[in-house]
């Protein structure tokens, strides 16, 4: 059977229009590939090409990502992020869904899954589950006030900066490629290309907001996190790339608040690791789901 698409669609969430492309194939089980931070849906392709015979495969851009739209407020927290893949997944009318998220967007899928375990079949969370122990205990180390004033100094600057605009497609590509050494030529020209607008005096810049550098100050207690971890039910899949920066949560301790999960890390590989590895990733994707 032959397949068009993707094809692109928009949702509202929050008054915001967001965007996401859609793979065909209505009929089968629905699966969501979510990506991360400063990242886009099409960076999925490979991926739904691989899987769209089995799955209706829908891929969201995430708020400030991609094509959907920026907050007005330039603010990007974590219950704005889960509630626009609630919005998403009761507007289609998704659950039971199956959801494969990368970063941030795993670090979203995990909290929705905890509020809402019946709508989700299994998860997958590629390096999702956000700050390692670590981290945040060097985060909570510094007084409230001193990350308080420090994230409205942020968040002035961000004010004040103009997004990069590079001369050509060829200078992004190559920023493109110092950002992950282990992507392909082709991989590097089509995550690019997808990822940049042309700017009417014809310089490119990327889609996403400036302002999704400045992390939310707030955020859930830890505890209270790790309590809708606690609450999924579906079986969970979690992989880490050996040479990334993020934490493996086997080694970190945050794995036990999983009640069905196996992790698995994937050498030579880092934090993108389903481009990284992408064979291997499809193996072990396939032989989960």
């Amino acid at each position: 059977m032959t397949l068009s698409g993707p094809t692109s669609n928009s949702f509202i969430s929050q008054r915001l229009r967001l965007h996401y492309v859609d793979w065909g194939n209505p009929d089968a089980p629905p699966l969501i590939l979510q990506h991360g931070g400063r990242d886009h849906c099409r960076s999925w392709d490979w991926v739904a090409e691989e899987l769209r015979h089995d799955w209706h495969v829908i891929a969201p851009d995430l708020r400030g990502h991609g094509d959907s739209a920026w907050s007005p407020a330039g603010n990007y927290d974590m219950p704005g992020f889960v509630y626009d893949m609630a919005q998403l997944i009761h507007q289609l009318g998704l659950a039971p869904v199956t959801i494969v998220a990368h970063s941030m967007g795993g670090n979203i899928a995990t909290r929705y899954t905890g509020l809402y375990p019946e709508n989700v079949r299994k998860l997958v969370s590629i390096e999702g589950l956000g700050p390692s122990p670590k981290v945040l205990a060097e985060r909570n180390a510094k007084p409230i006030g001193d990350r308080f004033r420090q994230w409205i100094d942020d968040k002035r600057n961000a004010a004040g900066r103009i997004p990069k605009r590079y001369p050509t497609l060829e200078a992004a590509l190559d920023r493109m490629m110092a950002e992950n050494s282990y992507l392909t030529p082709e991989q590097a020209r089509h995550l690019t290309i997808h990822g940049i607008s042309r700017n009417e005096d014809g310089t490119w810049t990327w889609k996403f907001d400036n302002y999704l550098n400045i992390w939310s100050i707030f955020d859930m207690p830890q505890e209270e996190i790790e309590a809708l971890w606690q609450a999924i039910t579906c079986p969970v899949l979690m992989l880490y790339g050996a040479d990334s920066w993020a934490s493996n949560p086997t080694k970190d301790g945050r794995a036990v608040h999983f009640p069905d999960a196996r992790i698995v890390e994937f050498e030579n590989a880092g934090h993108w690791l389903h481009h990284d590895q992408f064979d291997r990733f499809m193996g072990e994707l396939k032989a989960f789901l």
